[in-house]
């Protein structure tokens, strides 16, 4: 059986996830203690995906129409629950847990450059480069570096396909590890009380004035979270003309619709509307359907098609583990930071409030921030990698 229509598509895809929370409340089955729903829903669909369950042709209308929309959506309303000034008490630490991922990561390509060079092909420093730009900041920094530097195409499809594969695994993966965030924390003694005092407060908010949300809340916050997902993407694409006239296509739509519906779901977080009952249970019906359409297009095929730039990429993941881990330990780094950092890097601003969020409603905003400055450096660290790497 194939699905080849989009409405059935994403009929399916919502069945799944809300089949997956159902199984976890009445069932109260144990491998949800071990393994949270998320996971299983990436992963069912991502098996889907693979045997060809999803015609990808004709459900492609569908994905292209919901994926975006509902993403910028979704970012918004979490964003309602996140009060800014708080989130500001955490810029030092932040800053400095992103920078230990990018470091690790630009670690890992160089020792892995050399071992894996003569399995990946002929001048593919360009490619790796982008891709290690990429994994800084974003897809837009790695189409930036493609026009930066001598980038082979064949090379480039390689990396894509490395980056397609890689992020994938990633994604579910750290949601997985969410279950082990108190051995992680007690392993590396970590300070989480600034984290903490985050979730608390926001918490907080929610009880001080919390209203059994009523169908006019649920309505007012969809239409709501919609129109600002179409007036952020209408300005990204406009503003993205507009620099990329100037010379500043690193600046493209994605990353300023980002960035966009990041403030303006900062400032709103300050207003009335960040009192709105209904904005927690929105964010999951958001969070798992995106999940879902992510998990819908993720096959592992594509680890046939370039077998040892996967492996070059795992290589890179595996060490980005063990020095964050001792990272960690020397700085007592908390596992929620940890993991958003790294979908801030090799994800980006769009889905490491995917990975945030899955520890606390709250902290969707710490993953936006991560990823909107990675999207700010990613293209001179890619720069600097390319020049290292060309030397090889």
């Amino acid at each position: 059986m194939v699905i080849n229509n989009g409405f059935t598509y994403i009929a399916f895809l919502m069945f799944i996830a809300g089949g997956f929370l159902a199984l976890e409340k009445y069932a109260k089955w144990k491998i949800f203690n071990i393994v949270p729903p998320l996971v299983f829903i990436y992963v069912v669909n991502m098996v889907f995906c693979t045997m060809g369950f999803y015609n990808s042709e004709a459900c492609s209308g569908a994905y292209s129409a919901l994926k975006n929309n509902l993403l910028y959506a979704m970012i918004f309303v979490m964003l309602l629950r996140c009060d800014f000034r708080k989130l500001a008490k955490l810029g030092g630490r932040m800053v400095a847990i992103f920078l230990g991922c990018s470091l690790t990561l630009f670690i890992g390509f160089l020792i892995g450059y050399p071992i894996f060079k003569s399995f990946l092909g002929q001048d593919t420093w360009a490619a790796v480069a982008a891709l290690y730009a990429s994994w800084v900041g974003g897809s837009a920094n790695m189409a930036a570096m493609q026009a930066a530097l001598p980038v082979d195409a064949g090379a480039y499809s390689c990396a894509l396909a490395l980056d397609t594969v890689c992020y994938s695994l990633w994604i579910a993966l750290l949601l997985l590890a969410v279950r082990f965030e108190g051995k992680w924390n007690k392993a590396t003694k970590a300070d989480t009380s600034k984290l903490q005092a985050v979730a608390d407060a926001a918490a907080a908010e929610v009880a001080k004035g919390q209203v059994k949300a009523t169908a006019s809340d649920w309505i007012f916050l969809i239409g709501l979270s919609l129109v600002v997902s179409a007036i952020s993407q209408w300005v990204g694409a406009s503003l993205s003309e507009t620099f990329t006239n100037m010379g500043l296509a690193m600046f493209d739509k994605g990353t300023i619709t980002t960035l966009f519906v990041t403030i303006l779901g900062l400032i709103c977080a300050l207003s009335p509307l960040g009192k709105l009952p209904a904005v927690e249970e929105l964010s999951n019906v958001y969070l798992y359907a995106v999940v879902s359409l992510l998990a819908s297009t993720a096959s592992v095929v594509d680890l046939l098609v370039a077998p040892m730039w996967v492996v070059y990429g795992l290589f890179i993941l595996v060490l980005h583990v063990v020095l964050m881990f001792g990272l960690s330990k020397i700085f007592h780094w908390d596992l929620c930071m940890v993991s958003t950092a790294s979908l801030a890097n090799i994800g980006g601003s769009a889905s490491a409030p995917i990975v945030a969020s899955a520890y606390d409603a709250s902290y969707a905003g710490i993953g936006v921030l991560m990823g909107v400055l990675g999207a700010a450096v990613g293209n001179f660290f890619g720069i600097g990698i390319g020049q290292i790497l060309r030397l090889m």
